[in-house]
């Protein structure tokens, strides 16, 4: 029905089409980053993007499903996070063999997966109440506002404006809250430690241009997801408002990004780095 459908509907396609393709894609950008941080980039956004565009391509040819979204989800990434760090303290294992070990554990899961499907397992599904499913839903949406959020210890926070204000740091601090755009990046991910973007009044700035492009573009996609009730503008611009308000608001925020000041040095505010597949860096690990 979804491919009739879609196929009748002529140009309104792409509204639905452009929204399940941001609601696929900014997940999945997001969580490969956390992938790569939990995982030393042996998994990063590479490998999540592609195995979302694999996977999703296949269910929608061989499912019938072309509307639905696959992705990555939290979950998702504490498994993963679980069997790197059980890899890195195996002797036998280690970092080299994570991948490897992986994707015997994904073999073996998806056997598991076809035996209950085979036996028409999902029908213990009517012993569950829709409640189990809300919880579920709420825990999926915890995740996505934990990782949206994203705190980390103050004691690095403390550790490095002690250092930049020539203050005393009596540490540790273990109270959380802080979002990990004002705090410094790993070791192995400063390129040039004498840059001025690790300067205390940078590194804030970046902070604060985070917190001001993620509530703005959260703001802005949610007044235009209602502009069919505006009681402003022609019919035609609201409704085109309504149906591509979410990745317009994608597009406009990140072109704000890029229009800060010339004193702004150029790595503020921060950016994902996501290679192309088949550059050399992306291939390292396999």
């Amino acid at each position: 029905d979804d491919w009739v459908a879609g196929l009748r509907t002529g140009f309104r396609i792409l509204a639905p089409t452009m929204y399940i393709f941001f609601a696929s894609a900014l997940p999945v950008i997001s969580f490969g980053e956390q992938l790569s941080n939990e995982t030393d980039g042996i998994l990063s956004t590479v490998e999540t993007l592609a195995s979302t565009a694999i996977c999703g391509i296949i269910h929608a040819i061989l499912g019938g499903q072309p509307l639905l979204i696959v992705g990555v989800a939290e979950p998702t990434i504490i498994m993963y996070t679980y069997l790197y760090k059980f890899a890195k303290k195996q002797p036998d294992l280690g970092e080299q063999l994570y991948l490897a070990w992986a994707g015997w554990v994904c073999i073996w899961t998806a056997i598991m997966l076809f035996l209950l499907a085979m036996f028409n397992a999902s029908n213990v599904i009517s012993r569950f109440t829709r409640v189990a499913g809300e919880l579920f839903g709420m825990l999926i949406t915890v995740l996505f506002l934990q990782q949206a959020i994203k705190v980390c210890h103050v004691q690095q926070i403390v550790a490095l404006y002690s250092a930049l204000l020539k203050m005393p740091n009596t540490g540790p601090y273990l109270l959380q809250g802080i979002v990990s755009e004002f705090s410094m990046p790993k070791d192995d991910e400063i390129s040039d430690p004498s840059s001025p973007i690790y300067q205390f009044q940078w590194i804030y700035v970046n902070g604060l241009l985070g917190v001001i492009f993620s509530i703005g573009l959260l703001y802005t996609a949610l007044k235009t997801r209602r502009a069919r009730s505006w009681l402003y503008g022609i019919g035609w611009l609201r409704s085109f408002i309504a149906d591509y308000g979410v990745p317009l608001m994608v597009i406009v925020w990140t072109a704000f990004s890029f229009t800060l000041p010339s004193k702004v040095p150029s790595g503020v505010p921060r950016r994902l780095f996501s290679p192309l597949p088949w550059e050399s860096i992306s291939l390292r690990h396999w």
